[in-house]
């Protein structure tokens, strides 16, 4: 190597000798350096032409791709970003809603830009329903000025940049895996985004100055195999029923945490049953009219010895005030660059509509409201993580949210079908 490595640096001024040895070394170079251009082109066409999952395409707006594939930003992602979030009345907040493509999501973030208020949404667009329903919401929020990023709340590098770009003064965490029974098909779905995707929220809302304050969905799952009615804030909440409601109850206790130890100012909201437009389509008043639309066979669960199944269903209407209600009384967090100054205001709160109502009766409603009368079949209740009854005791929210539900079943449920029959019926679209 010694002969190369004299030899002068000047181009064109060395002459090689010719000799076997030094073909064989130039050969050698020419195959390595062959090998490492097809290596290095190999990487170019991976890293430009494949998928970053082999099971989803690449989103072709970049805007709506995860951090962890491509990076966010760009001045037309962040102008975005902040003409949706900028505050347009007097006293107006600014809130990261998260879960913003969901049902309550959807009508929170409508309700507080209509106020004024700066809103920026986030969703990742799962497909534990019809995702369409959701871009369907999306493209709803739009027209009124709300942007949703396409991201997931467990993308701490994505938080981290919409924290960075807006000083949100409020979290109205909605993000989760909904539904009791889905639970039993896949349980990690519960912990990645109920439990994980809580802590990721508070993570960053802990690190930031100034802290938020934060809003979030618990979830009346929690009062669990109580028996004691109506259920109080006060009642035990170590019974659960089902994973989700585990992983609700976990999401208390870990909201405490972050209260006490960081100064995070946080709220719980335990809401019931809610129904309404745009709802969830696992929801069985969703899936009754449906299926009574179409002919089909609806359950009607029944407890042990022919008990009733009642719901305490709550309009979506009055679970956005109790939402809104709760953002505006949230004092500010205490916490600098995560450490606790000072007691922080930890609170939780019933929002449901005081009047549990049987399943049997709900069907009834819908059979007028449809005018088709529905062929039922009564089952005895599974043993899947559903309760037998639901009823809230919201004197706690009236006293200090100056909550007051105002829809009855009935009206509520007339809105519900009006929606449902000018989106799936009217506009054509199929109902899965």
């Amino acid at each position: 190597m010694k002969h190369i490595d004299s030899g002068p640096s000047t181009p064109g001024k060395f002459k090689m000798e010719k000799s076997p040895y030094n073909r064989l070394r130039l050969h050698s170079s020419l195959a390595k350096l062959t090998f490492w251009s097809f290596v290095f082109l190999g990487l170019i066409f991976v890293f430009f032409f494949r998928s970053p999952s082999s099971s989803s395409p690449v989103p072709s707006d970049l805007s709506r791709r995860s951090l962890r594939t491509s990076s966010y930003g760009g001045p037309n992602f962040e102008k975005r970003v902040r003409a949706s979030a900028k505050i347009r009345s007097r006293n107006g907040i600014s809130v990261l809603v998260t879960g913003a493509a969901g049902f309550v999501g959807t009508h929170v973030s409508a309700a507080l830009k209509r106020r004024g208020d700066g809103v920026l949404g986030l969703d990742n667009f799962n497909d534990y329903y019809d995702p369409s329903l959701k871009r369907a919401r999306q493209a709803l929020l739009e027209r009124s000025g709300v942007f949703i990023v396409e991201g997931d709340i467990n993308d701490a590098a994505l938080l981290k940049k919409l924290f960075d770009l807006v000083s949100f003064t409020h979290v109205m965490h909605l993000a989760a895996q909904a539904g009791v029974r889905y639970a039993m098909e896949n349980p990690s779905s519960y912990i990645h985004s109920n439990i994980a995707g809580l802590v990721s929220v508070l993570e960053v809302c802990k690190n930031v100055n100034p802290q938020p304050a934060i809003v979030w969905a618990s979830s009346s799952s929690v009062y669990g195999l109580n028996t004691k009615v109506p259920f109080s804030e006060r009642d035990r909440t170590d019974q659960p029923a089902s994973l989700y409601a585990a992983t609700k109850k976990a999401g208390e206790e870990i909201a405490h945490t972050y209260n006490h130890i960081h100064g995070l100012s946080l709220t719980g909201l335990r809401f019931f049953t809610v129904y309404g437009p745009w709802g969830r389509p696992d929801m069985a008043y969703f899936f009754f009219t449906r299926d009574i639309l179409k002919g089909k066979s609806i359950p009607i669960f029944e407890g042990a010895n022919h008990g009733t199944v009642a719901r305490d269903f709550t309009y979506i209407e009055d679970i956005v005030k109790g939402c809104l209600a709760a953002l505006d009384t949230a004092e500010k967090s205490t916490g600098s660059g995560g450490k606790k100054k000072g007691p922080a205001q930890l609170r939780v709160y019933n929002l449901g509509n005081t009047s549990p109502v049987p399943v049997a009766d709900l069907v009834s409603i819908l059979e007028k409201l449809l005018k088709v009368k529905a062929k039922r079949l009564v089952m005895k209740l599974p043993r899947n993580g559903d309760v037998q009854f639901t009823h809230a005791n919201i004197s706690l929210a009236q006293r200090e949210l100056g909550y007051k539900p105002t829809t009855d079943l009935q009206t509520g449920l007339k809105k519900f079908v009006q929606w449902y029959l000018s989106y799936y019926v009217d506009g054509k679209k199929s109902a899965q």
